[in-house]
C-alpha cells in the first residue's frame, strides 16, 4: 500500500477478503483453524530448516577435518617409507661395509626401525581419526536428510491449507492435518537421531 491510497492486491487477496466477509460462523471458525494451523506449522517447519541447515554444515566441517586427517596420515606413510628405504640401504650397505664400520649400520638399522615404529604408530591414530571425522559427517548427513523430509512434509501441509481455505474442502482440512503431522513425526525422529 502507498501513501497515496493506492493498494495493490495479490492474486488470490481479493477471494480470500471476500471469502472471509460471506463466511457463516462455520467458516469462520474454519478459517481461523487454518489459519492457526499454518502459523504454527510455519514456525516449526522455520525450525526444522534452520536444524537442517545447521547438520548440512556440520557435516561439511566434519567431511573436511575427515580429509585434514587422512591427508596428514598419508604423509606419515611417506615419512614411513622414507624410513624404509632408508634402512634398507643400511641393510645393504652392513653386507658390503668392513667390519669395523658394521656396528655404526647395525645401529643406523635400530634407529631406523625404532623410528618406523613410532612413525607407524602416529600414522594409524590419524587414519583412525579420520575415519571417526567421516563417520560424524555421515551421522549429520543422515540427520539433515531427516530436517529435509520434516520441512518439505510442512511445507506441503501449508500449501494444502491454502487451498482448503481456499476451497473449503474437508477432505483437504484432513489432508493438510495429517501432512503436518507426518512433518512433525518426521522431524522427531531428526531431533532423536533416527
Amino acid at each position: 500500500m502507498s501513501g497515496h491510497g493506492f493498494h495493490v492486491h495479490g492474486p488470490h487477496d481479493h477471494e480470500l477478503e471476500h471469502a472471509v466477509q460471506h463466511a457463516s460462523h462455520d467458516d469462520r471458525g474454519m478459517t481461523n483453524q487454518i489459519a492457526m494451523f499454518t502459523a504454527i506449522i510455519a514456525t516449526v517447519g522455520a525450525i526444522f530448516g534452520y536444524m537442517g541447515g545447521a547438520t548440512q554444515a556440520n557435516a561439511g566441517l566434519y567431511k573436511n577435518n575427515a580429509a585434514i586427517k587422512k591427508t596428514e596420515a598419508s604423509n606419515q606413510w611417506n615419512y614411513y617409507q622414507a624410513k624404509s628405504s632408508k634402512q634398507n640401504l643400511s641393510e645393504l650397505a652392513l653386507e658390503l661395509a668392513p667390519a669395523s664400520r658394521q656396528a655404526f649400520y647395525e645401529a643406523e638399522i635400530k634407529r631406523y626401525k625404532d623410528e618406523k615404529t613410532e612413525i607407524k604408530a602416529k600414522a594409524e591414530q590419524l587414519e583412525a581419526a579420520s575415519r571417526t571425522w567421516d563417520e560424524q559427517s555421515d551421522q549429520q548427513m543422515h540427520q539433515h536428510h531427516r530436517w529435509a523430509q520434516a520441512t518439505t512434509a510442512l511445507q506441503v501441509a501449508i500449501a494444502l491449507a491454502a487451498i482448503a481455505l481456499l476451497t473449503r474442502k474437508d477432505w483437504l482440512k484432513f489432508a493438510m492435518y495429517g501432512m503436518g503431522s507426518i512433518g512433525v513425526v518426521v522431524g522427531a525422529l531428526a531431533a532423536l537421531h533416527v
